[in-house]
């Protein structure tokens, strides 16, 4: 019986991550995350609190006092932006971990190349890496949440379910930014991700205002982006009226795209870092 030899990296065609190596792949990156968390702790608590702080009450006030009330069908601006800037700010929180950490592994720290020195594979880097990556996210969505449940912008308890909702967000968008950051020589293309692609996702998917409200020819786009799946299936879970059949057609969208990102992504690693 033919038997398929693995190459110098130990990289098996089609096969899957294999979990006691992808945890140490993750157990990495979070001895690197315990010398640096401090940092990111005062930026993952802030961050909620000025977005609420500013667009939920300043702005919100003055949306709720003209016609945004009727426009929102009843909803305060404050419960109707808080969820959806959730769902955004994983969308944030896995880009930024999803380039130049990427791009740094490969081209200057080349951490992945050390850790190919060992029995791990390619796969199996890739995957405790976005394992980092939902550990990440689920920590910035949990906080989030709190901050929301704290400016009482949370209806029902469907709402503890945007945390993992906002995790699998995120995940929509990393495995792909992992694959468009693993080729890079510089780090010019994520000046173009994040100013034709993060950012107009961050003011068009329905965060700030329903997308019913953007051009005919636009609405549709809004449609395609997995943000706006995203914040609309967190919205409706804050508010307490989420439908199943929706729910589910968000969830399956979210996991095709991350499904699909994954394979792209290895692909990607694939040839960054073995041929």
């Amino acid at each position: 019986m033919a038997v398929s030899t693995p190459s110098r990296t130990g990289e098996l065609p089609a096969l899957p991550a294999q979990p006691e190596l992808l945890l140490r792949a993750f157990a990495y990156w979070m001895a690197q995350y315990r010398r640096t968390w401090r940092g990111t702790s005062i930026s993952t608590v802030l961050e909620p609190l000025g977005f609420l702080a500013a667009m939920g009450l300043g702005l919100g006030v003055l949306v709720d006092r003209g016609t945004g009330s009727a426009t929102l069908s009843g909803v305060d601006y404050l419960e109707f932006i808080a969820p959806g800037l959730l769902a955004a700010t994983a969308m944030q929180t896995a880009s930024f971990e999803s380039t130049y950490p990427v791009m740094g592994a490969v081209r200057w720290n080349k951490q992945y190349h050390g850790m190919l020195a060992t029995p791990l594979r390619v796969v199996d880097v890739l995957a405790g890496h976005l394992l980092f990556v939902a550990f990440r996210l689920a920590v910035a969505t949990s906080v989030f949440l709190a901050v929301m449940v704290l400016f009482g912008a949370v209806r029902s308890p469907w709402g503890a379910l945007t945390v993992p909702v906002g995790v699998l967000t995120g995940l929509a968008y990393a495995p792909a930014i992992f694959a468009f950051a693993a080729p890079l020589q510089d780090n010019s293309g994520f000046a173009m991700l994040f100013r034709f692609g993060i950012m107009p996702m961050f003011l068009f998917s329905g965060t700030f205002f329903p997308i019913d409200q953007l051009p005919d020819w636009l609405e549709p786009v809004a449609w395609v982006v997995p943000l706006w799946h995203g914040v609309d299936l967190c919205r409706d879970l804050a508010l307490g009226t989420p439908s199943l059949l929706g729910a589910l057609g968000h969830l399956g969208y979210l996991a095709l795209w991350t499904a699909g990102g994954f394979l792209a992504a290895r692909r990607s690693f694939t040839r960054a870092l073995v041929t």
